[in-house]
């Protein structure tokens, strides 16, 4: 089992029975939560609280272990991969459930200036680097109007600016009395002409309506040219745009080293597999999740509830393989998704809800289903009660709750946003910002 997200964790859950002895293989001792990685890097949540140890599967599954690192190549004749560390580990079924990284798009500058939102490191670093920012303009004095460009109008980049945008409006006029708030400004820039593009119209309207509200400043169909140190370059007449921090949640695509695993690679680097998720010609091998990609370059949404289902659904499969319940002349059922509706939260009892069979919802209803769903997946009754206890503190008691979460600070100075992680692939925990359930 390569990756220790989602669909990795759902296939070994679903092994927990089987005559099988499970092998998962993470470059991470840990799962991350993705979906709420933007309350990490805006101070709301420790990191602890989203990650979850991925030895502890071994408390409910003995036949389970893991082992701690990165796949550079496999080799599918003599059923073996290779680790980063020399060492070997055969396998009879392989399930691929690796992740994805962040898509730079070749933009010009975007690895080097830009901070990517979708790992653990990189939420802290854009965390350290804001409240950095906001204690050297206390210091100094501030010497000119503050900026956070957000790219991508997709669920993470409106989050992230809803959630800043709050902390500006709320926490800096009592945390920051030395600062002039007005001169701080978030802006959401997106190529697209309208935000969070698989929602109805009605509710792109309102969360746009609800941003600006909040003191957002919204850019669509604005794509962008180049990302520099200090800033931005917009459109094809090439307007600079500056900004301090520019927050990178646009895009993913799958690591190079991908195509160095000896499997056939569709759009966006993914593992081609058929509709048993298997991948064609190579025996007892899957892919699931973010990584995987339907024959035809058909994909399913880049989210976690696919990743959930295409585990658990995997897992089966193996299991019954096991057991002799099915074989190559009498295959497994093909692999269908069942959509329950996407979610997406602008702030404090803002948020818009897609339910499927229900009436679409926004506003704080859309909000209490937001909440519920996001601490009801998260892994560990640990993980659940300190999420929850953090949010509430932030969201019930925002009128005189302004705690900060904070690490260390380090010096406000643009740098690169580090090419040696930014393009990391992920420990396999598939976005689900906007998707209920699984």
């Amino acid at each position: 089992m390569v990756g220790g997200g989602f669909g990795g964790l759902h296939a070994v859950r679903e092994l927990k029975r089987a005559d099988v002895d499970v092998t998962l293989v993470d470059r991470h001792t840990y799962n991350t939560f993705q979906p709420l990685l933007y309350q990490v890097a805006t101070a709301t949540l420790n990191p602890g609280d989203i990650t979850w140890f991925l030895r502890a599967v071994r408390s409910h599954q003995r036949n389970v272990r893991f082992v701690r690192g990165a796949v550079v190549a496999m080799d599918h004749s003599s059923r073996t991969i290779q680790l980063d560390e020399g060492r070997t580990l055969p396998y009879d079924y392989l399930v691929v459930a690796a992740g994805v990284t962040t898509n730079f798009f070749d933009i010009p500058g975007a690895e080097q200036y830009a901070l990517p939102l979708y790992r653990r490191s990189q939420a802290l670093a854009l965390r350290d680097r804001i409240i950095a920012a906001l204690e050297d303009a206390a210091a100094r004095g501030m010497r000119g109007d503050m900026r956070v460009a957000v790219v991508g109008g997709g669920a993470t980049g409106v989050e992230t600016a809803g959630a800043l945008a709050e902390m500006r409006n709320n926490d800096l006029p009592v945390t920051y009395p030395e600062l002039d708030h007005d001169r701080v400004h978030v802006t959401l820039i997106e190529q697209a002409p309208s935000l969070l593009g698989p929602f109805h119209p009605k509710l792109q309207q309102y969360a746009q309506r609800s941003l600006v509200k909040r003191g957002v400043d919204i850019r669509l169909g604005t794509a962008v040219k180049q990302v520099r140190p200090d800033g931005v370059i917009l459109g094809d007449d090439e307007e600079f745009l500056s900004a301090g921090l520019v927050v990178w949640a646009s895009g993913i695509i799958a690591h190079p080293v991908v195509g160095d695993w000896g499997l056939p690679q569709g759009r966006g680097g993914r593992i081609v597999v058929n509709d048993r998720l298997r991948v064609d010609g190579f025996d007892g091998v899957f892919a699931v999740g973010d990584i995987a990609v339907e024959e035809g370059d058909r994909a399913l949404p880049q989210l976690a509830p696919p990743a959930i289902q295409g585990g658990r659904y995997v897992g089966k499969q193996i299991a019954a393989e096991v057991r002799g319940r099915v074989d190559a002349d009498h295959p497994y059922n093909r692999f269908t998704y069942r959509d329950k509706g996407i979610l997406a939260t602008i702030g404090r009892s803002s948020a818009v809800a897609q339910v499927t069979g229900l009436p679409d919802v926004r506003g704080f209803p859309a909000w209490v289903i937001w909440i519920f769903v996001h601490i009801m997946y998260l892994l560990g009754y640990r993980n659940r009660l300190a999420t929850m206890v953090n949010l509430s503190a932030k969201y019930v008691f925002w009128r005189s709750s302004h705690n900060a979460i904070v690490g260390e600070t380090p010096g406000a100075a643009p740098r690169a946003a580090g090419a040696d992680s930014a393009r990391e692939t992920s420990s396999g925990s598939e976005s689900m910002h906007r998707r209920v359930g699984g």
